[in-house]
C-alpha cells in the first residue's frame, strides 16, 4: 500500500499545483497525447521483453501493492521452522526429514508456521536444498556451490523485469517529445484558424512533454526501484535459508546453524541473540 500512497502524493501534488496556479484541470486531459505516449510505452515494453519477463513484471507489480512480507515476525517463524527441522535431523538422522521434504504442505513442522508455508518459493528452495543431502547424492562441501548458483539464477530472473521497466521509464521523456512535436505539427496545420484554437493545440502539445516526464520520474522509475528492493528482500530471505542449511550440512549444531542465518539478516528484521535463544529454549521446553 505504500507504493499507492506515493503515487497518490505525486498526483495530488501535480493537481494541487494546477489549482494553486489558477489553471484548469481539464487542460491536462489531452487524450491524443495520452494515446501517443501510452501506446509508444506499451509498444516499447512488448518489443524489448520476452513473454516470461512480461508475465513476471505484472506479477511483481501486483506484489508491490502488498509490500514485502519479510518482516521480523516472518523471519522468527522461519528460524523456528529451521531449528525444529534441524533438531529432528540431529536426533533421528537425515532420513527423518524425508517426509517433510517430500510433502511440505502436509508437514507437521512447516504447517505450524503459516508465514513460511504460504511462501511456496521459499518452501521449494528449502526442500530442494535438503533433498540431495538426504539422498546422499552430494557431499556437504558441494552443497554451497549448488545453492550459490541457484541464488544467482533467482537474482537474474528477478532483475530482468526491473531492467525492462527502467528502460521503458527512461524512454518516456522521449515519447513525450514525440507527442509534443506531433502536436506542433497539428498546430501548424491550423495556423490560419482562430487564436483560441491555436492556443489549445499548443497547450496539448506541451502536455505531451509534461506527461512523458511525469510518468517516467513520478511513477515508473520509483516503481522500478521499489521492485528492486522487493527482489532484494526476497533474495535475503532465501539466502537465510541457504546459510542455515549449509551450516547444518557441515555438522553444526541446530542452534548454531540458525545463528549463522540470524547474523546475516539486516538490522530491521534480525532478532537479537537473546531473543532467539529464549525463543528456541521455549520450543525445546515445550517438547
Amino acid at each position: 500500500m505504500i507504493i499507492l500512497l506515493g503515487a497518490i502524493i505525486v498526483t495530488v501534488s501535480v493537481l494541487g499545483g494546477v489549482v494553486l496556479g489558477h489553471g484548469k484541470l481539464f487542460a491536462l486531459l489531452q487524450w491524443s497525447e495520452f494515446i501517443v505516449i501510452c501506446g509508444c510505452m506499451v509498444g516499447a515494453l512488448v518489443t524489448m521483453s520476452p513473454r516470461k519477463v512480461l508475465v513476471d513484471l505484472i506479477k511483481q507489480a501486483l506484489a508491490s501493492l502488498r509490500g514485502a512480507p519479510y518482516n521480523k515476525e516472518a523471519y522468527m517463524d522461519l528460524l523456528k521452522a529451521l531449528y525444529e527441522l534441524f533438531m529432528l535431523g540431529r536426533r533421528n538422522g537425515m532420513i527423518a526429514l524425508e517426509e517433510h521434504v517430500m510433502g511440505p504442505q502436509t508437514s507437521s513442522i512447516f504447517t505450524k508456521y503459516p508465514s513460511f508455508i504460504k511462501n511456496h518459493h521459499a518452501v521449494e528452495f528449502l526442500c530442494n536444498s535438503l533433498r540431495p543431502i538426504i539422498d546422499g547424492k552430494i557431499k556437504p562441501d558441494q552443497l554451497k556451490l549448488i545453492l550459490e548458483i541457484e541464488l544467482e539464477s533467482k537474482e537474474a530472473e528477478h532483475h530482468a523485469p526491473v531492467t525492462v521497466l527502467s528502460r521503458t521509464a527512461d524512454s518516456l521523456p522521449g515519447f513525450g517529445i514525440v507527442a509534443a512535436v506531433l502536436g506542433i505539427v497539428i498546430t501548424m496545420g491550423s495556423i490560419g484558424g482562430p487564436v483560441d484554437m491555436i492556443g489549445k493545440h499548443v497547450a496539448a502539445a506541451l502536455v505531451g512533454t509534461f506527461l512523458g516526464i511525469l510518468i517516467s520520474y513520478g511513477y515508473l522509475n520509483p516503481l522500478a526501484l521499489n521492485l528492486e528492493f522487493l527482489g532484494q528482500a526476497e533474495l535475503a530471505y532465501t539466502k537465510c535459508i541457504a546459510d542455515s542449511v549449509v551450516g547444518f550440512a557441515h555438522g553444526m549444531a541446530p542452534i548454531m546453524a540458525v545463528e549463522v542465518a540470524r547474523r546475516g539478516l539486516s538490522s530491521d528484521v534480525r532478532p537479537s541473540a537473546d531473543e532467539l535463544e529464549q525463543l528456541l529454549k521455549a520450543m525445546t521446553k515445550g517438547k
